[in-house]
C-alpha cells in the first residue's frame, strides 16, 4: 500500500486531499496544528486506520523528523508528499512588517523545503512531491506581498526538485489553485470587491471547490500522472490565463467608489 503525507490536512484543501487519496487506496498521514480537527479527519477515513494524524507546528525545528518518523513507524515507507499547509490574508509589500514576512515564508516556503529534504531520503522510484502553490505565484496579484513571495519560491523549489531528482524516478509538480471555497477564504467572500474580482473575471462561472484541487493532486499521484514532472497545473477556471469579464461587469455602469449602479 502506498503512503502519502499531507500537511495542513485538518481542513480545506488538505482535508480534501487526504480523504481523496485514502479513498483511492493509500494510507495517509495528515498533519495539522489542531488535534480536534485532526480527529475529524481520522473519522472521515474510508476504513479504520487508513488515515493517521500528527498534531505538529511545521515551523518547529524538529517537525520534519517527527513527521517522517511517524509515517515510517506506522507504514514503513513514504511514496508521496503533499505540501499544502498555508495561511492567507496577506498585505501588500509596503504594509508588510518583518514578523509577517518571516511567518509567511516560514510556513509556506521554509517548512515545505525542510520536509521535502527529509522525505526525499526515503522515496523510491515512482514517488512524487506535490506542492500546493497559488495563482499568485503565476501572475501578479493585488495585495500578494509575502504570500506571493512564498508561493513563488515554492514554484521555483518545485522545478528544482523535478530536475535534480527526476533521474531517480522522483517527480515534483505544483498545483496552483485559484480562489477555492475553504474556511480560509470564506470571510473574504463577504467583501464585494473580492467577489467581483474573482467571479466576474472567471470564465467558468463559479469559484473553485476543494474537490477540484484534491482530484488534481490525486491525479498527479496516479499512474496517469506518472510522466508529468516539473509542471504547475493551474486550477482556477481560466482566471489567470484570460482577460475575461462577465456580462454583468461589461454592462454595469461604474461610479467613482467602484460600486455598480
Amino acid at each position: 500500500m502506498q503512503v502519502a503525507i499531507v500537511t495542513g490536512a485538518s481542513s480545506g484543501i488538505g482535508f480534501g486531499c487526504a480523504t481523496t487519496l485514502a479513498a483511492q487506496g493509500m494510507a495517509v498521514l495528515g498533519t495539522g496544528r489542531d488535534p480536534g480537527r485532526l480527529a475529524e479527519l481520522e473519522k472521515a477515513a474510508p476504513e479504520p486506520g487508513r488515515i493517521a494524524t500528527l498534531a505538529v507546528d511545521l515551523t518547529d525545528d524538529d517537525a520534519p523528523q517527527r513527521i517522517v518518523a511517524a509515517a515510517l513507524e506506522r507504514w514503513g515507507r513514504i511514496d508521496f508528499l503533499v505540501n499544502n499547509a498555508g495561511i492567507g490574508s496577506p498585505k501588500p509589500l509596503h504594509e508588510t512588517d518583518d514578523e509577517t514576512l518571516d511567518r509567511f515564508l516560514g510556513i509556506m516556503l521554509r517548512a515545505p523545503f525542510r520536509l521535502a529534504r527529509d522525505v526525499l531520503a526515503h522515496m523510491q522510484p515512482g514517488s512524487a512531491i506535490i506542492n500546493v502553490t497559488s495563482t499568485f505565484a503565476v501572475v501578479g496579484g493585488l495585495r500578494g506581498g509575502a504570500y506571493s513571495a512564498a508561493k513563488g519560491g515554492l514554484t521555483a523549489l518545485t522545478n528544482h526538485i523535478a530536475c535534480q531528482y527526476g533521474a531517480q524516478g522522483i517527480r515534483c509538480n505544483a498545483v496552483a489553485p485559484g480562489v477555492t471555497l475553504t474556511p480560509m477564504v470564506a470571510s473574504r467572500l463577504e467583501d464585494e470587491r473580492f467577489r467581483k474580482i474573482n467571479i466576474e473575471m472567471t470564465p467558468h462561472q463559479r469559484l473553485g471547490r476543494v474537490e477540484d484541487i484534491a482530484s488534481t493532486v490525486a491525479f498527479l499521484c496516479s499512474e496517469g500522472g506518472s510522466f508529468i514532472n516539473g509542471q504547475t497545473i493551474v486550477v482556477d477556471g481560466g482566471w489567470s490565463s484570460t482577460k475575461y469579464l462577465s456580462d454583468f461587469a461589461l454592462t454595469s455602469t461604474w461610479v467613482p467608489d467602484g460600486s455598480p449602479s
